[in-house]
C-alpha cells in the first residue's frame, strides 16, 4: 500500500512538472484561433510545424542570434565565475592573511545589497566605455558572483588539508596545489556551481534588457519579451519561442542534475 501511495505521488508531481511543457508544446503548434477557441482540443488536429519556420524567419525578433548571444553569455560568464570565484574562495579558505576575515565580511556584505540598487552605477560605468549593445556589457560585469565566492569558500574549508600538505611537500606551490591536487578532486563541486551558474545566466532579462538596446545583441529573454510587445503580437509564435529557450536548461538539468544535489551537500550549507 505505501509503495502503491508513492508511486501516485510521484504520479501526480511528474504530470504537474509537465504540464506547462505540455501548454508550450501545445499552444506553440497551434493557430492564434486554436489557442483561443472555447473548443479545447488535448492537441491540435493538424500540427503546424511551419510555425518553427516562421518564428525564426519573422522580421520582429532575431531568435537565432538571440539564441548564439545567449549561449555566449552563459557559458563565458559561467567560465569565468568558475575560474574567479573559485580563486577568490580558495584564498579566503586557505591562505593566511590577518585581513582575510575584513575581506570576507565584505563579500558577504555585497550579498544584502539588492541588484537593482546597483544597476544605475553599473550602467554609467559600462556606458563610458562604449559597452551598450556589446557583448562585453553582458558578460563582463557578471564575471564575479559574491554568493559563488562564498559557496567555494564554505567547500574548501571542509577540503581534506592532507592532500594539500602532500603537494607541498612534493614541492608545490600554492598555485601548484590548486590546479594539481584542489581543482581536479572538486570536479563534483565545479559542475555544480556551473550548473547554477548557467541557468542564472540564461534566465537573466532586467541587466541584458537595459544593456543589449540593439537587436543584434539580445538575448533569448530580451527575444521573449520583444515578441510579447511587437506590433503584430503572434501567441503561438510565442509559446514556441519559450519553448525552445528553456530546451537547453532542461537538457542540462536532466544531464546534471546530479550535481545540483550535490553541490548542495558539500557546500556547507547542510541543514
Amino acid at each position: 500500500m505505501k509503495a502503491v501511495s508513492r508511486w501516485a505521488a510521484l504520479l501526480v508531481a511528474a504530470v504537474l512538472f509537465l504540464l506547462p511543457f505540455y501548454l508550450l508544446l501545445r499552444n506553440g503548434l497551434a493557430t492564434p484561433e486554436e489557442i483561443s477557441s472555447p473548443d479545447w482540443s488535448f492537441f491540435p488536429s493538424s500540427p503546424h510545424w511551419e510555425n518553427l519556420g516562421a518564428l525564426f524567419a519573422s522580421d520582429d525578433v532575431p531568435l537565432a542570434r538571440s539564441l548564439l548571444n545567449s549561449t555566449l553569455v552563459a557559458v563565458l560568464q559561467t567560465a569565468g565565475q568558475l575560474l574567479l570565484c573559485s580563486l577568490a574562495g580558495y584564498g579566503l579558505a586557505r591562505i593566511p592573511y590577518r585581513h582575510s576575515k575584513k575581506v570576507l565580511y565584505a563579500v558577504i556584505a555585497t550579498l544584502m545589497i539588492p541588484t537593482s540598487v546597483t544597476f544605475v552605477p553599473s550602467f554609467v560605468v559600462v556606458s563610458s566605455l562604449g559597452w551598450i549593445s556589446d557583448l562585453r556589457g553582458l558578460i563582463i560585469p557578471g564575471l564575479f558572483s559574491a554568493f559563488t565566492t562564498f559557496l567555494f569558500r564554505q567547500y574548501f574549508l571542509d577540503f581534506p588539508a592532507e592532500l594539500e600538505e602532500a603537494g607541498r611537500i612534493d614541492g608545490l606551490s600554492r598555485w601548484g596545489v590548486f590546479w594539481r591536487i584542489v581543482a581536479p578532486n572538486s570536479r563534483g563541486f565545479f559542475a555544480a556551481l556551473g550548473v547554477i551558474n548557467f541557468i542564472g545566466s540564461w534566465n537573466a532579462f532586467l541587466w541584458p534588457l537595459i544593456i543589449a538596446q540593439d537587436p543584434s545583441s539580445w538575448t533569448v529573454q530580451v527575444a521573449l519579451s520583444g515578441l510579447l510587445t511587437s506590433q503584430n503580437p503572434k501567441t503561438n509564435l510565442l509559446f514556441l519561442a519559450a519553448a525552445i529557450s528553456i530546451l537547453p536548461i532542461v537538457l542540462l538539468f536532466v544531464f546534471l542534475q546530479r550535481y545540483l544535489v550535490r553541490g548542495v551537500t558539500e557546500s556547507g550549507l547542510k541543514g
